[in-house]
């Protein structure tokens, strides 16, 4: 792990390769899990304001799931989530015809109905941030579902900080990168 301004960072998301094959997994992380996408507590309030814009986006069951339980949750940690329809899969989740799950809220910004293009932690995946009072820990995500993913990366050679790169600059700033990159090249 280094320091980076903030951030302590894991050297996993430079060592690691990962790049996502949706053929493969079929974007089963929207729909795998136990819990929705973590949420902060502005993306709680961007749901809310949006969700009229997006809703054209949903499928009828997240729609459904979000009429009764609203645009965000709170998780058993106390954590803001995204709501989940039947305890499965998140209520914003599209599916296409061959069965790969997409984002609404993604859709949506696509469209150029709104310009939030979807939570912070779905565009960092595998890259999961945690907020401390001092610092945030940046670090790689390991789940088993992504072997594809992995196997991809590897065969592309692509780190994930590399894979991430847009998500890690719309959370931490273009700086922060130019920063990283900086540190990869003295390793």
């Amino acid at each position: 792990m280094f320091q980076l301004g903030k951030t302590i960072v894991s050297e996993d998301i430079i060592e690691k390769e990962f790049v996502c094959n949706l053929h493969a997994c079929k974007g089963i992380c929207c729909v795998e899990g136990e819990a929705g996408a973590p949420l902060t507590k502005e993306e709680v309030k961007i749901l809310k304001d949006i969700y009229t814009k997006v809703k054209p986006f949903l499928r009828p069951e997240g729609i459904k799931a979000i009429t009764a339980q609203g645009t965000s949750v709170t998780s058993v940690l106390d954590e803001p989530e995204t709501p989940l329809v039947n305890g499965k899969e998140c209520a914003y989740v599209t599916f296409t015809d061959n069965g790969i799950a997409g984002c609404g809220i993604e859709n949506a910004y696509n469209a150029g109905k709104i310009d939030f293009q979807k939570p912070i932690s779905c565009h960092l995946y595998p890259v999961r941030v945690q907020d401390y009072s001092e610092f945030a820990a940046v670090n790689y995500h390991k789940w088993q579902i992504c072997d594809d993913a992995c196997t991809l990366g590897n065969e592309l050679q692509m780190p994930v900080y590399k894979f991430v790169k847009d998500a890690l600059i719309r959370k931490f700033g273009k700086n922060w990168y130019l920063e990283l990159e900086k540190v990869v090249g003295n390793m």
